[in-house]
């Protein structure tokens, strides 16, 4: 009986809403219950399992680190730099009697700018110190050449979140690029600027940013990485961007043989260099003021946080309240000190056993998409074998690194909050730039350990699964294998399905961009995939909006792999037995309940309305209510039958995997 308990307590009967007929609306059934109990906090655009997860994990990391404190660490040990950073952020009666203290040096040099070399510089200095500013440089694998480092060129230096919100027509972006403009005018008010100017220069800067968000590319196009690949020499950079001296810029930052460069969006930088020569010194000096103060807001004093905030907090995201100080200098800490704060999050909080749990469950999920993709009736045989030796060779990354980061070289001081965030922007950037032109590093992460989240990466053709994740509702030690499988288990078929969707199958197995697919299967594959495309631009999200079904393409059909192969392998793992039934649910319908739980979530309409526009990801509701339907296991699961409202007829179903 203590192990069935044990079992039990993965399914919470608290989740359901059982007012509701599973054939109507399985979101509403599965997680209604759920919604009730965890109502929208004031502070948040969007709550549910993956926001609760990462709240409760905040909280166990600030434990962990107010605990630094209560001990007497050796000055510049990374607990001392760690308890340091974190109660500087704390100390708000500091910031707020220093004010704008910590960005005076700043805006100081700019004031200084008289000529365009001052100008290119200035551009190299806010990007060393991680201010956005004009475009961004970042290193990564070479797309054709995997194991080598090299630098990337991107569009950037926008203050709204991507192009669209500059050239798109519907009301609510039109009223939204008002409302930046105010609040640019009111932000240079506060930051000492005589308020007759502020309004034109709000203007001044808006127009700016115009012109690199018209030749900036969209996110659907952003998806295409045959597109963002644009391999060029400092010449042929030169030759597309004639005004603005890269070579010289990449002097700058510490990169003076820059070797290849990807540049990512050849026409913004052709446009940058027609922007960088034709504005006058005077615009670029306030788009630079704006840049900072911008960017330094959030970490400055009260008055300044909370204008701010009301922006792109209370206008851009629906919240009605600040997220509390803790939660937000957390996230800052993380951000800043990441794997060391992870270090100590998993010997707290990460038991070996769990580890060992998860190895074999990737490999039961790797096998059973090995299976699937052997019987796929409209993939040939050559592009099968491939494919399959792309599956074998995933790399899997659980928990948390094996090489842990080494900060010696970061310098916490004692004088300003935001001074130690540009620090550890510095040793960020110096960090990454001294990678280029080298052999990639397969053992370094790109989330923290205490992350609550996964991801897969293409161009090292591995998944990654930090701790963080690896928690109830997600995963359970001790539950029942269906509740596993049905959430961590689809989050793990998730991962290995984007190796292969529409996005992560130009990558061949060992990270590089390759059309190793013959014409005929591509062809079929993006037919079925159009499928996934139909269904979801049919979806209202609003009485006035649609989801985007090309946008979210790639994760769409991510869901949809993870969701049969995950499928798959519990049945191997069942191994032909029907487990019993747990408060009258079988193991089939428990794996569909466990993954609608991990969806679960109350979201604003402003915050639809946003994701919707920017996010790759489907809304909640509709990972469930909007991919079900296409599975045949869940209908026989739950018994839907034509004319149920969660019916789709076999025609309608992917059919991908």
């Amino acid at each position: 009986m203590e192990q069935n308990e044990k079992k039990i307590k993965a399914i919470e009967l608290s989740d359901l809403d059982t007012t509701i007929n599973p054939v109507d609306d399985f979101y509403q059934y599965a997680t209604g219950g759920w919604q009730k109990n965890n109502p929208l906090p004031d502070e948040e655009s969007r709550f549910g399992s993956f926001d609760l997860l990462a709240k409760e994990t905040n909280q166990k990391v600030n434990d962990l680190i107010t605990g630094l404190s209560e001990k007497d660490n050796p000055e510049n040990s990374i607990e001392w730099k760690i308890e340091t950073f974190y109660k500087m952020g704390m100390d708000s009666v500091k910031m707020d009697k220093d004010k704008l203290a910590p960005i005076e040096e700043l805006l100081s040099n700019i004031d200084a700018i008289t000529t365009k070399d001052d100008v290119l510089k200035t551009i190299s200095k806010l990007h060393i110190a991680g201010i956005p500013t004009g475009f961004s440089i970042f290193g990564s694998a070479d797309s054709e050449d995997s194991n080598m480092q090299i630098a990337y060129l991107y569009q950037g230096g926008l203050g709204l979140p991507n192009r669209d919100y500059y050239t798109a027509t519907d009301p609510r972006s039109v009223e939204i690029r008002t409302e930046y403009q105010k609040h640019i005018a009111k932000m240079f008010g506060m930051a000492g600027t005589d308020e007759k100017l502020c309004e034109n220069y709000a203007k001044k800067i808006y127009d700016f940013e115009y012109r690199l968000a018209n030749k900036s590319m969209t996110n659907l196009e952003l998806r295409d990485p045959f597109a963002t690949t644009n391999r060029m020499t400092v010449k042929e950079l030169k030759e597309l961007s004639p005004e603005f001296d890269f070579q010289e810029y990449f002097n700058l930052i510490g990169l003076p043989a820059a070797g290849t460069i990807n540049v990512s969006q050849p026409l913004f930088f052709k446009e940058f260099s027609k922007i960088f020569s034709s504005v006058d010194i005077e615009t670029w000096k306030l788009y630079f003021k704006w840049n900072i103060i911008n960017y330094s807001a959030p970490y400055l004093d009260t008055e300044m946080v909370n204008a701010d905030w009301e922006f792109y907090g209370r206008f851009l995201t629906g919240a009605i309240t600040q997220q509390p100080r803790w939660r937000k200098v957390v996230n800052k800490t993380n951000s800043c000190l990441g794997e060391a704060v992870g270090q100590i999050f998993v010997k707290e909080y990460f038991p070996p056993e769990a580890k060992k749990r998860m190895e074999e469950l990737v490999e039961n999920l790797r096998l059973a998409f090995a299976e699937r993709i052997k019987v796929l009736d409209w993939m040939s045989e050559e592009t099968k074998t491939k494919a399959l030796e792309k599956l074998k060779a995933i790399n899997v990354k659980i928990g948390y690194p094996d090489k842990w980061r080494d900060y010696t070289n970061l310098n916490i001081i004692e004088d300003y909050y935001f001074s130690n965030i540009i620090r550890s922007n510095v040793f960020e950037f110096t960090d990454m730039i001294s990678k280029i032109g080298k052999p990639v590093d397969k053992s370094e992460w790109f989330m923290n350990p205490h992350t609550v989240n996964a991801y897969y990466s293409a161009s090292m053709n591995e998944i990654c699964f930090p701790a963080g994740i690896l928690q109830p509702p997600f995963f359970y030690i001790d539950a029942d294998d269906a509740v596993n499988y049905g959430a961590i288990g689809v989050v793990i078929g998730h991962e290995m399905t984007h190796g292969f969707d529409d996005k992560g199958r130009s990558y061949d197995k060992d990270g590089n961009l390759k059309d190793w697919w013959t014409e005929e299967d591509a062809k079929r594959f993006d037919e079925k995939s159009k499928v996934l495309v139909e269904r979801f631009d049919n979806i209202t999200v609003l009485p006035d909006l649609n989801a985007d079904g090309k946008l979210s393409l790639g994760e769409n059909i991510a869901d949809y792999g993870g969701l049969k192969i995950s499928y798959d392998a519990l049945m191997m793992a069942l191994n032909g037995k029907e487990p019993e039934k747990i408060d009258g649910f079988t193991a089939k319908q428990r794996f569909y309940l466990s993954y609608a739980k991990i969806w679960g979530q109350n979201i604003r309409e402003t915050e639809i309305r946003r994701r919707t526009k920017e996010d790759v990801h489907s809304l909640g509701k509709w990972r469930v209510n909007g991919q079900l339907p296409g599975i045949k296991e869940f209908h026989e699961a739950f018994g839907i039958k034509e004319g149920d409202a969660m019916y789709l007829p076999p025609d309608k179903w992917a059919s991908i995997w």
